[in-house]
């Protein structure tokens, strides 16, 4: 069926269902999303743009600002081209046991994420089952660095790329790669000239929804990193520190600046949603 459903009509004339139907989402998401985001807004402002801006220019709050996009960034190109590495492969080609690689890959959505940073450190710590390896003598050890951060990242955004890529792999049409394929074209030469390109919307939206995941991600990270100010505190753990420390107008500032910074990728992937959609 082809209809449109947004069309038909169940009666005739002023339909009160409509109005109320609005009315009531938005009363929903009042004390749900609306009110909460506007509650930081105002209470960040609420001294003057001047104190805000002097809490945001602090030193350990620009460091935990750049701590977390520099570590985000880094954990964003290593899951995008994992991302992209999985779809292929489990898209390409069937074999056994590929259904549970599938799951295992969406698995740490599924997991907390404070399980998440406690099972790197059972891992990677200083008694764990490679941490041993790595934190030798002369060895510079994974956790309690911003390392430890990127890991956990990694972890807890793993499957986000990956989903996004998938399926539009498995509805893109093989047409222009067998085309490719009886020109001449080695496997290498169709993916980088026919295959990737048409990927090129959902390579930026994974890699939008990684990024903006691990610049917020918490749980994990407040077990691995140590939390320590100006060396591995995010800005997740600086609003975390400065409101237990009663500083909650620091903490403010930050959390304004990750709403802003949220709302702008998720407008992005909204908006530009045909372009990225676009074969």
């Amino acid at each position: 069926m082809s209809a449109n459903l947004s069309g038909i009509k169940h009666t005739r004339g002023f339909d009160i269902v409509k109005p109320l139907s609005i009315t009531m989402l938005i009363v929903m998401m009042l004390p749900l999303i609306l009110l909460p985001m506007l509650s930081i807004f105002i209470f960040g402002t609420g001294n003057g743009l001047g104190s805000f801006w002097r809490a945001l220019k602090a030193p350990e709050a620009v460091f935990a600002l750049k701590l977390s996009m520099v570590t985000s960034f880094w954990a964003t190109v290593f899951n995008l081209i994992f991302g992209l590495f999985a779809a292929y492969v489990l898209t390409k080609y069937n074999f056994w046991g590929r259904n549970a690689v599938i799951v295992t890959i969406s698995l740490p959505t599924a997991i907390p994420t404070a399980v998440a940073g406690f099972a790197l450190l059972l891992l990677w710590g200083p008694y764990g089952l490679f941490g041993r390896l790595v934190g030798a003598e002369n060895t510079p050890r994974i956790m309690f660095t911003s390392y430890a951060i990127i890991l956990a990242n990694i972890f807890v955004t793993f499957p986000l790329a990956f989903g996004v890529i998938k399926p539009v792999l498995e509805t893109m049409s093989t047409s222009l790669e067998e085309a490719s394929a009886t020109m001449g074209a080695s496997r290498w030469q169709t993916f980088w000239h026919v295959t990737l390109p048409s990927l090129r919307g959902a390579l930026l939206g994974g890699a939008l929804l990684t990024f903006a995941r691990a610049v917020g991600e918490f749980g994990s990270t407040i077990l691995v990193s140590g939390n320590l100010a100006l060396r591995t505190q995010t800005a997740p753990l600086y609003i975390f520190a400065k409101f237990n420390e009663g500083q909650v107008e620091a903490a403010n500032a930050i959390a304004i600046v990750l709403a802003l910074f949220s709302f702008a990728i998720f407008s992005i992937l909204f908006f530009a949603r045909d372009w990225l959609e676009a074969d």
